[in-house]
């Protein structure tokens, strides 16, 4: 469970390249997640061309940071699968596992919301070349994190109620 209490919003990062073979057990997790019927409507683009990541990271005010990311993670889903009225929310448990394991592999990241805004979902969806069947959903700067990751406590006892 420290990687849960770890784990937080990273925007800045140092100039180092990310290994791919750390990238590719980040989306191993991601890809552990569970799902709707198992229909893992998911999808991954690794961006680490520059020009690119510098493009996608002026979809929104809130994502204009990501422009120093070695790494922009574009997630998707598939419009075509089994239940797509879950398909977001299986996208959003593949992500947190997708950012825990970042974090254990002592890399930092954020999650910067796409959908559902129509038009960043249609702007990372062109930039990124998604094919039709898919959908953008979010998009996951990560690197090497250019601070001290402090862990944190967001218990909120009076948030439960027992019947």
């Amino acid at each position: 469970m420290e990687n849960l209490f770890h784990r937080t919003s990273v925007r800045k990062y140092l100039a180092k390249s990310v290994e791919k073979e750390k990238i590719i057990q980040i989306l191993r997790a991601a890809m552990a997640a569970p799902s709707a019927c198992n229909q893992q409507p998911w999808r991954f683009t690794v961006v680490t061309e520059q020009g690119l990541i510098e493009k996608l990271a002026q979809v929104s005010r809130f994502s204009t940071f990501a422009a120093a990311a070695p790494v922009l993670l574009v997630i998707s889903f598939r419009k075509d699968c089994p239940l797509p009225e879950f398909a977001p929310v299986d996208t959003s448990a593949a992500l947190e596992n997708l950012w825990v394991e970042t974090d254990a592999q002592g890399l930092g990241g954020v999650w910067m919301g796409v959908y559902p805004r129509e038009e960043r979902m249609e702007a990372v969806a062109q930039l990124a070349g998604l094919p039709g069947e898919e959908e953008a959903f979010a998009m996951f700067a990560l690197g090497y994190p250019d601070q001290e990751i402090a862990p944190h406590d967001r218990f909120h006892e009076e948030w439960i109620r027992w019947k």
